[in-house]
């Protein structure tokens, strides 16, 4: 059995853990993400930029054993949609997480594999997300400040992107008179065809 570090200091400000490397996700690595293709490569056009980044401890093996991670989403939009994960699902199916948030105005979307229906829930600082086995997952910072979280999941859990990639989320997450608005994203997408016509 291997186990990661039994302590380790964090700081939520910044998302880092002490002696453990962040990831980060740059914008080009979000393609196909955001309904709004031509507001995306149009903030593409003007510089890459880190969308978010996560530093895990994922060396724990054997069983029962347990995966985390300490998130960061910085604020932004592309278009009207907000800042967003890439999202997944996990390779193996049945694995539930915990996601806490520490710092942020967030939302999620949480989709189930083999239903048509999504739940978008609000998930902002001093708040738990429990995330059920089989159900694909994308975090959305709808504030104004970075969105910092814990995400914690079975070490047998895995990712799964391409499955997210090939069909993406049914839900987005658009600023609408100044809010944040959850809506089908076949509607957003019609409201796109209409403006550009």
């Amino acid at each position: 059995m291997t186990l990661p570090p039994l302590s380790l200091d964090y700081d939520p400000a910044t998302a880092s853990i002490a002696t453990v490397e962040a990831g980060n996700r740059w914008l080009s690595q979000l393609a196909n993400c955001f309904a709004d293709e031509q507001a995306y490569q149009t903030m593409l056009s003007q510089g890459n930029q880190v969308v978010y980044g996560v530093t895990s401890l994922d060396m724990a093996r054997g069983e029962g054993q347990l995966h985390y991670g300490l998130g960061i989403l910085h604020p932004g939009k592309v278009g009207r949609e907000y800042f967003m994960t890439k999202g997944h699902l996990h390779a193996w199916r049945p694995a539930a997480e915990v996601y806490i948030c520490l710092q942020g105005q967030g939302m999620m979307v949480l989709e189930h594999e083999s239903e048509a229906t999504a739940d978008v829930v609000p998930f902002s600082a001093n708040s738990v997300a429990y995330v059920p086995g089989h159900t694909a997952h994308r975090t959305i910072n709808v504030g104004t400040q970075p969105l910092v979280y814990w995400g914690v999941l079975s070490s047998e859990a895995g990712h799964d992107y391409e499955a997210i990639r090939d069909r993406n989320f049914s839900q987005v997450v658009i600023e609408l008179d100044g809010q944040p608005c959850a809506l089908p994203r076949k509607d957003y997408l019609q409201m796109l065809s209409e403006r550009s016509g």
